[in-house]
């Protein structure tokens, strides 16, 4: 390889003919070297294809728009899978495979443990290494990941959604042998949750070389003024994937697990159906067809030339807006970044750079908020507002994703047009990061009160106790409280099951649905004419919300995501100009680590336990054993979540105003000051 490139088997072209290629524009590359310093005298630029083979088709994606298409293609993918299926998935898991929200909340962070161990590195060495072969080597990755993570489903088994004998009032002799405990099943369906774990770092792995490496390719690639446009085209790209993941996923949740529903699983003639408790979708399919769709762009990924037609003049044109640290000239002098024994110096440098780690900081702030509502805001809609699992995923894909998208967009075009220069875009992520905290208060609105719930909000008819199912009136109906299975009474109250309510009967109509009669717990209803005579005491199924304020809520969340994701294209845009060119990769690299550990790691871990903290009703099986929440304190949830949000808010504005404030832009044609020298000195010592 040429010099001061990096000496890597897997990612360098053999093919003599690309090397010879290497001179493929030859005024291109002279204009290069006076930009670039005598270290890296030429570009690869060179035909698309494999080696030898170039046909003349495939010179038509030779250039930045046909590799921005296959890039978002795989962007999309990821998106699809990383932050579409596998968060529409976290409830159907949490009841297969009896995880609680911290446990799966954990597999959610899984993504982000390898993305972060691994960014610092495959940033420093596919700088310069073969960039297209990295996003070939994501691909391969990302697909391996979406095949292990749908293992667990076939290895599993049939999903039995338990047999129910009786669910209503019965004596307790009779119930008692349905009471035992089997540790066992627990233990055998926890250990799937290492399988999830190995399948999201595989993703993590995939995932690193995305948003380092090839974003840096696309800046590359295109002219300054024109950079923003195409990174807020790709981002919004990749953003599309969790909109197709949550609509595709939320419809394939409507699918039952196993594809064919078992006929009869319990002594009635009744199927389990999407609005019982028990029901899971069918999860995995889109893991697979993801497994396929993935690992077909490796083949457009390996027939891209090191470095695109027109790179080296492109680079020529480009003015430096690099902080004046005397990081710029350091890194030019000395050559920083050849190979691995510059790795110290070159992190030193990107830490040591005020304007980044205030940008870093901000976007680790913003990035701990949006993975946390990404991963539970479907569970949120679900328990706020009184929806199913499918349309709380759907509903939650079609007002989130569409928003952030526009906001990449809007961002990208306005930055792009306006030829904002690195200050004028910092301030101009102050405004929008500004706005987004006032639209914060969104989740007043979506403070619902919780339905009546017989044994957890409120007593059965004035007796019993809160926080107990058991009251005088199902006392000796020997109820398990392992099966929930909710009904609602004729006095729209809901309760855990038939059996609490004390239900000792029932029909079945012509739609196959229980009806269930003489309800001893169950209250007279409230009559307006006192005239109504009801046909049932008790019907399967939560009891309807009362709270309208759906519409008021997905209006103002829409505008609020809106303005937050109109500061990320800015902001990677920022990192891109504020540091020395030789370190654009290394320093999204930086930027993603820090993204990790301070925000898209500990953000659904917190929220999961944020939300655990405000369960009134876990699900408890007969070894006393804590599985998932069946029902939360609505009002607590809400207030929590717009704590977190309001906080996160307001620190990335602070660290945003002082990235503006330590921002000193270089004087034209500077030279290689003394202090320069002396910050070689110190790097080294």
């Amino acid at each position: 390889m040429s010099g001061g490139g990096i000496e890597n088997a897997a990612f360098e072209s053999r093919s003599p003919s690309l090397r010879r290629q290497r001179s493929w524009s030859p005024a291109g590359s002279r204009a290069s070297s006076r930009a670039r310093g005598p270290s890296d005298p030429h570009f690869e630029e060179g035909p698309c294809g494999w080696g030898s083979c170039t046909p003349e088709a495939l010179q038509l994606c030779n250039n930045p728009e046909g590799y921005l298409a296959v890039y978002s293609l795989l962007a999309t993918f990821q998106g699809i899978v990383v932050n579409g299926l596998v968060n529409i998935s976290i409830s159907t898991i949490e009841k297969r495979y009896e995880l609680n929200s911290s446990l799966t909340g954990l597999i959610s962070a899984s993504y982000d443990i390898s993305f972060c161990m691994l960014s610092l590195f495959v940033s420093f060495f596919g700088e310069r290494g073969h960039k297209p072969r990295w996003l070939a080597f994501s691909a391969f990755m990302l697909g391996l990941g979406c095949l292990v993570f749908c293992l667990p489903h076939f290895s599993a088994g049939k999903y039995h959604y338990g047999a129910k004998p009786e669910d209503t009032c019965q004596a307790p002799e009779t119930m008692s042998a349905n009471i035992t405990c089997n540790a066992g099943t627990k233990s055998s369906h926890h250990k799937y949750m290492y399988v999830f774990i190995l399948g999201q770092l595989l993703l993590g792995v995939g995932g690193t070389p995305l948003y380092t490496v090839g974003t840096a390719f696309i800046d590359d690639s295109v002219p300054k003024h024109k950079s923003s446009l195409y990174i807020g085209i790709a981002y919004a790209m990749s953003l599309l994937g969790p909109a197709i993941g949550y609509i595709a996923g939320g419809q394939l949740l409507n699918v039952y697990i196993d594809i064919q529903i078992p006929e009869r699983q319990d002594t009635t003639n009744t199927k389990v159906d999407q609005d019982d408790p028990r029901w899971l979708g069918a999860w995995w399919i889109g893991f697979l067809a993801c497994f396929f769709a993935i690992w077909l762009l490796i083949i457009p990924f390996s027939m891209f030339p090191k470095h695109l037609p027109g790179t080296a003049k492109i680079q020529a044109e480009k003015v430096s807006e690099t902080h004046d640290d005397g990081s710029e000239a350091l890194v030019q002098l000395k050559n920083i970044g050849k190979n691995f024994k510059d790795f110290p110096i070159s992190l030193l440098i990107l830490l040591r750079n005020p304007v980044l780690m205030c940008l870093i900081i901000a976007s680790s702030s913003e990035a701990l908020v949006t993975t946390g509502f990404a991963t539970f805001l479907p569970k949120f809609i679900e328990n706020q507002f009184g929806k199913t699992s499918s349309f709380s995923a759907t509903l939650g894909g079609l007002v989130l994703v569409p928003a952030a998208v526009l906001g990449q967009v809007i961002s990208g075009i306005l930055v792009s047009k306006c030829k904002m220069d690195l200050k004028s875009i910092i301030k101009f992520m102050i405004s929008t990061c500004s706005v987004a905290l006032l639209l914060n208060t969104v989740f007043l609105f979506a403070k619902c009160r919780n339905e009546p719930f017989a044994g957890v909000s409120e007593t059965y008819n004035g007796t019993g106790t809160l926080r107990n199912l058991t009251a005088p009136c199902n006392a000796n109906c020997g109820c398990l409280r392992s099966v929930y299975y909710p009904v609602c009474g004729r006095d729209q109250v809901q309760y855990f099951s038939p059996c609490f309510a004390g239900c000792k009967s029932y029909l079945v109509d012509s739609n196959m649905t229980k009806i269930y009669h003489n309800c001893s717990c169950i209250g007279q209803p409230k009559r307006e004419n006192g005239s109504e005579d009801f046909l049932f005491e008790a019907i399967p199924g939560k009891c309807p919300t009362q709270c309208g304020f759906l519409p008021v809520f997905l209006t103002i969340f829409f505008l609020a995501v809106v303005f937050t994701f109109m500061a990320v294209t800015p902001t990677t845009v920022a990192i891109l100009r504020c540091v020395p060119h030789k370190q654009r990769s290394f320093a999204l690299g930086v930027q993603l680590v820090f993204l990790r550990l301070l925000g898209t790691i500990p953000g659904p871990i917190l929220f999961g336990v944020s939300i655990d903290s405000s369960c009134t009703l876990w699900d408890i099986d007969e070894c006393e054993t804590k599985g998932a929440c069946w029902v939360y304190d609505n009002e607590r949830v809400v207030y929590l979540l717009m704590g977190m949000s309001a906080a996160c808010k307001i620190i990335t504005i602070i660290f945003v105003v002082l990235a503006v404030y330590f921002y000193k832009p270089p004087p034209l044609n500077k030279a290689v000051l003394p202090k320069d020298t002396k910050m070689v000195s110190a790097a080294h010592a």
